[in-house]
């Protein structure tokens, strides 16, 4: 996997489907033995896994929700009461079935037709594993790693998964969103010419900030704030700005081959903010010359902005979240408008597709390479603003710099170490680069 090529990759999915339909041979389902019940598993007891709990049951499927896991036993318990509460006996989760610590994964795996996969995109790459080597069919958060390395077994993963007809949604939700799938199409389809530069943004205003406790050893304090350090996060330009950049290599239909860039950590410059930047700025150019534009901070009381443009060789195009889409031709008429009104949810969309698949025993969805690919743009894109330097796609490939902990335990040591004061090292273009990149 170190010497992968560009020509080896894989292309976007279809914009028409917002997934590779990739084979239509039955797959053997786990659940097909007389009865039409889904069993699922919640790896990751926050926010977003009780939001993904929320949206598989309302796919229109008959599931249940057999097993729960969690670093935190206090994340588990509120995160299952809060479940339990709505949806009553679809929630068949004992105590037994209540799995804590950096290894309960493994055995909520192993309860489950269909593990949801909602921790920190630091753990994703190992659970992906675990979750592919028991024949699981999955749903993962994005982003999908942190670090190269862990791309790399993503994408080792994913291979194994395709093998195995296992279906594997990513949250990169924008790809079952309506206006983006339709027009997006249209730009494939040649509407607004060949695309030759765009802006993606996300601009906001950060995120929590969770106090330390006396308690608290370092491993347990970085991991209850597990955004602000990019073993456990990323950075937000891999975290967060993901969705935007690959809305980029959606449109393009290919990877940047190389990525400049430059940021910095100008106002969120508390202790409590960790090691990550608050802003950053990219050129991505790809293969054929264009340079996409992309952008992200988190700066407070400012103007926000998220949200892709794109200009093309006949015209230009507006996506937004909010389910705005435009297309003009060159001299400014309306090639296409989105009626915004009644389109699904796209969280919700994502998991309705996916278990209908699932429960009509076909194999429908890899989305794990396009999100690997699109997580390593924003991984090569921290890189290139941390160093300074233009880093080129293949080369960035061969990185071996692991950000992991040598161990996963509350009395292990994370690799970024506050000093005396409090602070952690910050990233400085062109000097103490070596831990971040």
């Amino acid at each position: 996997m170190n010497n992968l090529k560009r020509r080896e990759f894989i292309k976007a999915g279809s914009a028409l489907t917002g997934a590779a339909v990739l084979a239509s041979s039955p797959i053997t389902s786990a659940f097909a033995a007389g009865t039409d019940e889904i069993k699922i598993a919640l790896i990751g007891c926050g926010g977003r896994g009780t939001g993904a709990t929320f949206d598989a049951f309302a796919s229109g499927q008959n599931i249940k929700l057999v097993a729960m896991a969690d670093a935190f036993q206090d994340n588990l318990e509120a995160t299952y009461k809060t479940i339990k509460e709505k949806f009553g006996d679809k929630v068949d989760v004992p105590d037994s079935r209540k799995y804590v610590g950096f290894d309960a994964y493994k055995a909520a795996i192993k309860d489950a037709d269909v593990v949801l996969l909602t921790t920190p995109p630091g753990f994703r790459p190992i659970h992906f594993e675990e979750a592919v080597k028991a024949g699981k069919h999955i749903f993962m958060e994005k982003p999908v790693a942190v670090d190269i390395p862990g791309i790399r077994r993503v994408l080792a993963a994913a291979a194994e998964a395709k093998a195995k007809k296992l279906n594997v949604v990513v949250g990169l939700q924008r790809r079952y969103q309506t206006n983006y799938r339709e027009a997006i199409k249209r730009i494939q389809d040649g509407a607004i010419g060949d695309v030759v530069s765009g802006q993606v943004y996300w601009n906001s205003g950060g995120v929590w900030v969770r106090p330390r406790k006396p308690e608290q050893t370092e491993m347990e304090y970085q991991m209850r704030n597990w955004y602000y350090f990019n073993w456990l996060c990323g950075d937000h330009i891999v975290e967060q700005h993901v969705h935007n950049i690959d809305i980029a290599n959606w449109v393009k239909g290919k990877y940047p081959i190389s990525i400049e860039g430059t940021g910095s950590r100008a106002h969120r410059t508390a202790k409590e903010y960790g090691e990550i930047y608050d802003n950053f700025a990219l050129e991505l150019t790809y293969d054929d010359g264009s340079v996409v534009y992309s952008q992200c901070r988190h700066f407070e009381g400012i103007s926000n902005r998220v949200d892709e443009t794109f200009q093309a060789t006949k015209g230009r195009a507006f996506l937004s979240a909010n389910n705005q889409a435009v297309l003009w031709d060159t001299q400014g008429n309306e090639i296409y408008r989105h009626d915004p009104k009644g389109n699904p949810n796209a969280y919700q969309q994502e998991h309705k597709e996916l278990f209908q698949a699932i429960a009509n025993n076909e194999y429908k969805f890899d989305n794990a390479e396009y999100g690997a690919y699109s997580t390593l743009t924003g991984i090569i894109g921290r890189i290139a603003c941390y160093t300074g330097k233009v880093i080129k796609w293949d080369k960035a490939l061969e990185s071996t710099v692991d950000l992991s902990p040598a161990s996963y335990a509350w009395d292990a040591a994370p690799k970024p170490a506050p000093n005396a004061d409090g602070f952690y090292p910050v990233a400085v273009p062109g000097k103490n680069t070596g831990l971040f990149i």
